[in-house]
């Protein structure tokens, strides 16, 4: 038994093939070739060794062989295999491969060894049988493609081994599967003894052994289900023969009980029938006539256990074997053969056959194949009403597959095929003898006309109704009665249809309304309807076929003859009696009435001609005999039937229709189509409606039928019209309905719904498909109110410029809101009895959830309980803050309060209810997409709620700082079953790739992504849901990792989210595709939050490490260009941005963001750690080598190639359109903040924006023509595209900015962290330059935010540049490194200027050019060369140059002017070695200089007045002017221009050194003192120069340097004592400035003779002091 692929490949197998029989496989040749590479298991599929005493020794020996390799096993081994194949009775070393093959699911499946075997063993069985019906039910599908008809059938071939074996092989593997099933059989048998052991023993004791044996009984009958499949495909396709039939019917005649094991023959017993009975088989007339033979005599001579199965079984052969005589030709082998004889035997086995119950168990079996998930009680009624008769028959339900139902359909459609075309005779007869049976029954009357039922036999009636089972929802088989009017079928339609009694008449229309499924069956079924017959006559008396003509006319006759009699009470199952006196008091005439109800709703439903025409009909009104007839006292069902119809009245309704209901409705409630006998008189006739209303909502209100079916009324009627637009701007009911004797509106309606029906019915109702069925009702009605309720017109009222009373449908805004239903619904969300009901139907059993269909009452119910909660919290806030203040400023909305004054919001009831995080949780693992879906989006929300995610000191005893979903979660350790099953839900499966975006686990993977992003997001400092199901352990506010948990196994969540980022592919055929890229980007976002965050960086930086996700990620990196394809388009498309390609460029870039941000944070991590080989290896890897642990070396792209996305041009949008329509209209209120931070324009919101100006225009009048609409509905689509291309250009332009901020971030990791030795760092800046230097030239002049970007990091790399390397020495080599470099120089040169630059952009371009010159600077000496180039470009720049730069260093920002005045330092110091004045003149020409100067004036001023923190800044400029001023003034022309700009002037006027230098300037700074002496050095520096470069010779600039000196005597010579430590205590770190400033002034003494002048001055006053 080998296991190729194990169980994962036999799902995916199982996957193919389904979808091949769907015909949505793309990938066939995959499936061709895993068939044939299965063969072998098919072949050998069921053959199962049983358990021996050889193959147990052998196990007992020690040592076995499995796949030709031996193992040497323990005791614990042995011992778990001997209970294996015990419990499967397997043969002990089969058991023993079973075991070990096992093991790996025994961990994801959380169960034990032996558990997991016993669910490996029939799960392997189960996909290998189904994948073998598969192919075989292909091999038989003629509708289906032939070429894969053909394959299959080849493959059929190679698993039977009848292509090249004998044909007889067929038979032998038939007998082989009816031996499977036998022993199937008597295993459920022994499953069955083990469960009734284990109740003896107690439920506590056995609670795994009762598990895994309803797992197995579960398994079993799926298996022995599709064995029956198989044997009835395999007799179809002529792999049989007649003996196989004997077997079959041999077996068949042992059966003794009717339960799913005896109807998973059926199939296979029915295509024998028509195979080797009828004419078109393979079985010849004398092979017939003998199998006819045994099946008549076994009637009488070996009856079967079931006779009524017996009976059945001959009246399907007798359909089939009458064929043959149809036409009997001389010739045949039936000479000399009393023809007529042997029909007239036949006829009578056929009638005998009836007798015995052949058709009660035919219908039997119809309605019991019929999935009974919605409650029908008209049609179990009529079906019940015929089997009276029928023998008991088990309870056990019979529930079968869908396919299997559509087998055993296919086989009854032969059946009522074969029965109407061959035995007609016995039709008309069959017909004839209950009609007379009818009216002998009818000719004696008693006098109790109620007691009378009818005994006549309804073998006709049951098999009309068998044909409504036989083609129900299969329209295109019943298009066999419709397509050609000269066919059997559609004969039998008319003859059938006439003369019809009271229960025929009922069974026909059941039949009719089965037919009629269909627009197309239904047109044909209304034109059948429509044929005109005779008028019927007073006493109904039905001599035409059924016609609408006669059904209006009892329709009529009914309701005007029965509304004032007493109620009467649900029929029941027919009893033998006396007849009645008057057919119109038949028991069977509410039966009839309920039938053509049904099937004047199915009309109204499937068939838009039948629906208007009946709204239409000029004599006969539907609604109002509906409303008379409910008026009546009628039986519950009856009335319910009436509901279903109004509601089929609603489908795709128009305002108009809607109205006519809505009003014809609170007529009726309010007693207006009752008579005096059915509504007593009151006292106060004012009251009359009032009390009407109550009492009919009572009676509304008992059972289950009535309120259902009142509530799916009310469904439709509050459903937008057909013609509503999606504004959701207007009422489905008049303003005015029930004005007349309350308050307008819906609210008595909502108020029995919700708070007789949701709140207290549901709680009495104890059958449990009654119970989901009325649950999706009103959950679907609730839904409804709240979502077709328009939140954005409250918004637009109050921020638009468009008049919204005026536009809306309704008369004004405030009555929207204060009759829609949404207020009244939103009033009960906030009842506890409500939320009670709504948390019980969010909350059911997980098993049954799994096993349910996706379209069954309790998946859409629990679909719906969850929508509403959503909606509920969505709309809370609008309800609590803006509808209820305005329902209740209306006077006129005085109406009782049903709200809880205990609930403030939706979480305050959650918060009692917290199991429905549980709930939701495993819901998800359901395997329904849309139920999953709703339960993360629901999950989403509450695990983001802060009401419920704050920690409570209760929470299970684990503290204070306890997360409170958390804890529910973790209680019963729940959090790991969830988090498994999502698990599950995220492995990647290649299939998911065949069938793209449309897949069911593609979007239930995007919705838990998006869970887990919302979670991290909303939270990222605290332990969230998110972190428990990733596989975390979380403690109160930390996290950490359980050794022996998920994570630590790498089975987490967090390791399948990384698989699917790793692992999903980028491209198709070299086409980016936007569905892979959005997977991969919501994975790469989900891991982000998680490195980023200090709870989980260290985990998950570690766990990416281990599992290499870096060196991954790089080797599946794609280079892109200009011919890239987006989705399908190029970036110049111009329809790019209008399409999902703009999103899948979107998701690129964004995806490429996240791992330059990943790549940088592992490479600091990695330097941090003291890593060496594993930086190194990181490195390599990003310069294009990826290193394997074998030492494999691969080559992937580097980073440089990866910055291809600055390449390709996003473009500038539509532009905004020409507006003539919607001019006037403001958009702004349209803005949103997008999920990724930034503004967007809210597309829906624009729509609604849109519409309602339209609808302003058509209201003014404006609007005449049809061009007009036309021309208006254009501007409006334009506007539409315009914004979704704005939203998506935004995104773009948004995400590439962050791209090449990240890669920019990523390449300054790598200088800064990698220890690059001198000539590999200056290769790298070198090469990074060459890469960005074009996008930066061609940024700084149309995109800045990018270029700022670029800037920023060519400054990194050029501050990494060490200009004194031999890489710059002349040569080659530095002839393009100084080239590079000087090209960076001249693109910043232009940036710098550049119009659209701004202040930090060109800050950055001074800062770049600062370093250039400054490092050129070193090495001119040796390439005097760059200085020239340096020089010439810049006087290339021109005066704009020097005049922006100025401007900035004047008025630029705070480190702005800084680096501005850096910059022009170092172009005066390159003039200066260029001997070149241009740039002291620019400067002159400006004033520059002179602003300079007149700067030193302000400085005490400026500094006293500024805050703390910005003082170091504020010295810093102007450290940088006098920097400047002293570069200047190093020339004898710039000392000149300096001088007489004031400088002397200036530094008198600022008083700087007029501060007592033992203080300071009053500046709020610990380093004050030093900062002064600084400061003061600073301004002596530039004195100095000034006076150097003007040389002894000036006389006047000495003059002016002694008067300073004299001016500031005491200042320097207070300097001079701090210096000498005279007088005072040196202050620490002040020592080096002193000195420096003592040494300037001994340099200004000295070059100015400062004392002899002083000397002499002193001599001239003592000599005329003397004199």
């Amino acid at each position: 038994m080998p296991d190729s692929g194990g169980l994962d490949g036999l799902r995916g197998l199982h996957q193919d093939l389904l979808a091949l029989s769907e015909a949505r496989l793309s990938n066939v040749e995959r499936l061709w070739a895993e068939l044939e590479s299965r063969v072998e298991e098919f072949r050998k599929l069921l053959d199962k060794p049983s358990k021996n005493e050889k193959s147990r020794q052998t196990l007992l020996d020690g040592i076995i062989s499995i796949d030709d390799q031996e193992y040497s096993i323990n005791d614990e081994f042995k011992q778990e295999t001997i209970q294996l194949a015990e419990a499967l009775d397997l043969d002990e070393l089969e058991s023993a491969r079973n075991l070990m093959t096992s093991q790996a699911d025994a961990e994801k499946l959380d169960r034990s060894a032996h558990e997991s075997s016993i669910i490996y063993f029939h799960e392997r069985r189960q996909y290998l049988v189904e994948c073998l019906r598969l192919v075989l039910r292909q091999s038989t599908d003629v509708d289906g493609d032939e070429s894969v008809r053909n394959s299959c059938s080849e493959m059929v071939a190679l698993v039977l081994n009848t292509k090249e074996g004998p044909a007889r092989n067929g038979s032998l593997y038939m007998q082989k599967c009816l031996r499977a099933m036998a022993e199937v059989e008597r295993w459920l048998l022994d499953l069955a003894e083990k469960i009734q052991s284990a109740s003896i023993l107690g439920q506590s004791q056995a609670s795994d052994l009762v598990e895994i044996v309803a797992f197995q009984r579960m398994s079993l009958r799926q298996q022995h289900e599709s064995l029956g499949a198989m044997v009835c495909h395999l007799i179809r396709t002529n792999h049989t023969s007649i003996d196989d039939f004997y077997i079959l019917l041999d077996t068949l005649k042992k059966l003794d009980r009717y339960d799913i094991i005896l109807v998973h023959y059926l199939p296979s017993l029915m295509v024998s029938i028509s195979q080797y009975g009828s004419p078109e088989g393979s079985a010849s007339l004398r092979e017939a006539r003998s199998l006819h033979q045994k099946i008549d005599a076994g009637k009488d001579s070996d009856p079967w256990t079931l006779r009524s199965f017996q009976a059945a079984t001959i009246t399907w052969w007798l359909a089939e074997y009458s064929g043959w005589y149809l036409d009997h030709s001389v010739g045949s082998p039936l000479q000399g053969v009393d023809l007529d004889v042997e029909a007239a035997a036949r006829s009578k086995l056929f009638f005998e056959a009836l007798q015995d119950g052949a058709f009660q168990f035919t219908l039997s079996l119809s309605a019991d194949s019929k999935p009974n998930e919605w409650y029908d009680p008209a049609r179990q009624g009529l079906t019940q009403f015929l089997l009276y008769e029928a023998p008991a028959l088990p309870s056990e339900p019979i529930a079968v597959s869908g396919y299997f139902e559509s087998i055993l359909m296919e086989q009854l459609e032969s059946f009522v095929d074969a029965f109407i075309t061959n035995m007609p005779d016995t039709l008309r007869r069959l017909k004839v003898e209950q009609d007379d049976q009818r009216k002998r029954l009818r000719s004696g009357l008693q006098s109790t006309v109620h007691s009378a039922v009818s005994e006549h036999e309804l073998h006709l009636e049951r098999f009309l109704v068998i044909i409504a089972y036989a083609f129900e929802r299969r329209p295109d088989a019943a298009q066999a009665f419709w397509a050609d009017p000269d066919c059997n079928l559609y004969g039998f339609l008319q003859w059938s249809s006439k003369r019809q009694s009271t229960p025929r008449v009922s069974a026909f229309c059941e039949m009719l309304r089965a037919i009629s499924e269909g627009e197309e069956c239904a047109a044909s079924a209304h034109k059948f309807l429509m044929e005109e017959g005779q008028m019927v006559t007073s006493r109904l008396r039905r001599t035409s076929s059924l016609s609408w003509a006669q059904i209006f006319a009892e329709l009529q006759f009914y309701a005007s003859k029965i509304r004032d009699r007493p109620a009467l009470p649900q029929p029941s199952l027919p009893q033998v009696g006396k007849p009645m006196t008057d057919e119109i008091d038949e028991p069977e005439s509410a039966l009839m009435l309920e039938c053509y109800l049904r099937l004047t709703a199915h009309m109204c439903c499937q068939s838009s001609s039948a629906r208007s025409w009946i709204l239409a009909h000029p004599t006969f009104r539907l609604v109002d005999v509906l409303f008379l007839l409910c008026s009546s006292a009628i039986p519950s069902r009856l009335r319910a039937c009436g509901f279903t119809t109004l509601r089929a009245l609603l489908t795709h309704k128009s305002i108009e229709t809607g109205e006519l209901i809505w009003t014809s409705l609170d007529q009726w409630i309010s007693g207006g189509y009752s008579t005096s006998s059915l509504l007593p008189k009151l006292a106060n006739i004012s009251h009359a409606p009032a009390w009407a209303e109550d009492a009919i909502f009572e009676t509304i209100a008992t059972g289950f039928e009535e309120p259902n079916a009142f509530v799916g009324l009310l469904r439709a009627l509050v459903s937008p019209s057909s013609d509503d637009i999606g504004l959701n701007d207007s009422l489905q009911f008049s303003e005015l309905l029930g004005s007349t004797y309350r308050m307008p509106g819906v609210e008595p309606y909502i108020d029995f719904i919700l708070g007789r029906i949701f709140g207290m019915k549901t709680v009495e109702i104890q059958d449990p498909i009654q119970l989901r069925v009325l649950r999706w009702n009103s959950l679907d009605f609730i839904a409804l109110c709240l979502s077709t309720f328009n939140e954005d017109l409250v918004v637009f009222a109050n921020r638009s410029t468009v008049s919204i009373d005026y536009a809306i449908a309704t008369s004004s805004l405030a009555a929207y809101v204060r009759l829609h239903p949404f207020s009244r619904v939103m009033d009960w969300m906030f009842n506890e009895r409500i939320l009670a009901a709504l948390f019980a139907a969010a909350h059911q059993d997980v098993a049954e959830v799994s096993s349910a269909s996706p379209d069954s009452p309790l998946i859409l119910g629990l679909v719906r309980s969850i929508d509403v909660i959503n909606l509920v919290m969505n709309l809370q806030s609008t309800y609590l803050d803006i509808v209820r203040p305005i329902v209740k400023s209306q006077p006129t909305a005085r109406r009782p309060s049903v709200s809880s004054p205990s609930l403030a919001s939706l979480e305050d009831s959650i918060l009692n209810n917290l199991y429905i995080i549980v709930d939701l949780g495993l819901y998800c693992g359901s395997g329904h997409q849309e139920l999953t879906m709703a339960s993360l989006q629901l999950l989403e929300k509450l695990s983001s709620s802060r009401k419920l995610v704050s920690p409570t000191a209760s929470a299970l005893g684990h503290g204070a700082t306890r997360n409170k979903i958390i804890g529910i979660l973790e209680r019963d350790n729940e959090s790991e079953r969830i988090a498994r099953s999502l698990t599950l839900e995220m492995e990647v499966d290649v299939r998911e790739l065949d069938q793209g975006p449309e897949s069911a686990g593609y979007n239930i993977k995007l919705a838990i992504l998006d869970f887990l992003h919302s979670c991290l997001h909303a939270l990222p400092d605290q332990t969230t849901i998110a972190h428990s199901l990733l596989g975390f352990s979380c403690h109160g506010s930390s996290i950490d990792v359980d050794a022996g948990g998920l994570f630590a196994k790498n089975l987490s969540l967090f390791h399948a989210t990384a698989r699917v980022v790793m692992e999903y592919p980028d491209a198709n055929e070299a086409v980016i595709l936007a569905w892979l890229m959005r997977i991969k980007q919501k994975g790469f976002r989900v891991l982000r939050e998680l490195w980023i965050s200090p709870l989980t960086a260290t985990y998950t930086m570690a766990e990416l490490r281990a599992n290499d996700f870096l060196s991954t990620m790089f080797l599946k990196q794609l280079v892109v260009d200009s011919s890239t394809l987006w989705d399908g388009r190029p970036i110049s498309d111009p329809e790019f941005l209008l399409t999902d390609s703009a999103i899948c460029y979107g998701d690129f870039l964004e995806q490429r963001t996240t791992l330059f941000e990943y790549a940088a944070t592992e490479l600091r991590l990695v330097a941090l750690e003291g890593a060496p080989s594993l930086k190194t290896k990181v490195l390599a890897m990003l310069l294009g080598e990826t290193s394997t642990d074998d030492g494999t070396r691969i080559p992937n792209v580097t980073m440089f190639d990866i910055f291809d996305f600055a390449e390709l041009d996003i473009g500038g949008g539509l532009g905004i359109p020409a507006l003539s329509y919607f001019a006037d209209v403001d958009f702004e209120i349209c803005i949103r903040q997008g999920p990724d931070g930034c503004s967007v324009y809210d597309l829906q919101n624009v729509e609604q924006l849109l519409s309602l100006q339209q609808k302003v225009l058509r209201r003014a009048g404006k609007l005449q023509s049809p061009s007009e609409d036309q021309q208006i509905h254009t501007e409006a689509l334009t506007l539409v595209l315009y914004f979704h291309a704005e939203n998506q250009r935004l995104r773009l332009i948004r995400a590439r900015r962050q791209a090449i901020k990240y890669w920019a971030e990523l390449l300054m990791v790598v200088l800064e962290y990698c220890d690059l030795d001198s000539g590999v760092k200056t290769a790298l800046v070198l090469q990074a330059l060459q890469v960005i230097l074009p996008k930066l030239e061609r940024y700084a002049t149309e995109n800045v935010t990018e270029a700022f970007e670029l800037a920023r990091l060519s400054k990194a790399l050029l501050f990494h540049l060490d200009f004194t390397s031999s890489s710059f020495e002349r040569g080659r080599a530095g002839d393009v490194a100084n080239d590079r470099l000087f090209q960076l120089f001249r693109v910043c040169l232009r940036g710098i200027h550049s119009p659209v630059a701004t202040i930090q952009l060109r800050e950055t371009f001074y800062n770049i050019c600062y370093r250039y010159l400054i490092g050129t600077a070193e090495i001119s000496s040796t390439n005097p060369v760059l200085r020239r180039h340096s020089t010439q470009t810049i006087k290339a720049a021109g005066e704009r140059l020097i005049d922006v730069i100025c401007d900035d260093a004047y008025t630029g920002g705070e480190t702005c002017r800084i680096f501005a005045l850096l910059l022009l330092d170092a172009l005066v110091s390159l003039a200066k070695q260029d001997e070149s004045g241009y740039i002291i003149d620019s400067l002159v020409r400006i004033n520059f200089i002179g602003i300079l100067v007149d700067t030193i004036k302000n400085i005490p001023t400026e500094l006293r007045a500024t805050l703390a923190q910005d003082v170091p800044l504020l010295l810093s400029y102007y450290e940088g002017n006098l920097s400047l001023l002293l570069r200047i003034s190093q020339t004898r022309l710039g000392a000149s221009y300096v001088g007489n700009a004031g400088l002397f002037q200036a530094v008198q006027e600022s008083g700087l050194f007029s501060v007592d230098p033992d203080l300071g300037i009053e500046i709020d700074n610990p380093d004050a003192l030093k900062k002064y002496y600084e400061l003061l050095l600073s301004v002596i520096r530039v004195i100095s120069c000034v006076a150097l470069s003007k040389g002894p010779q000036n006389e006047h600039t000495l003059e002016q340097v002694r008067t300073f000196l004299i001016s500031n005597r005491h200042s320097m010579v207070a300097v001079f004592k701090r210096q000498a430590k005279i007088g005072g205590v040196l202050v620490a770190d002040t020592s080096g400035a002193l000195n420096e400033l003592v040494e300037s002034y001994v340099l200004l003494i000295t070059m100015t003779k400062f004392l002899e002048f002083e000397e002499k001055g002193i001599q001239r006053t003592d000599s005329r002091t003397f004199t």
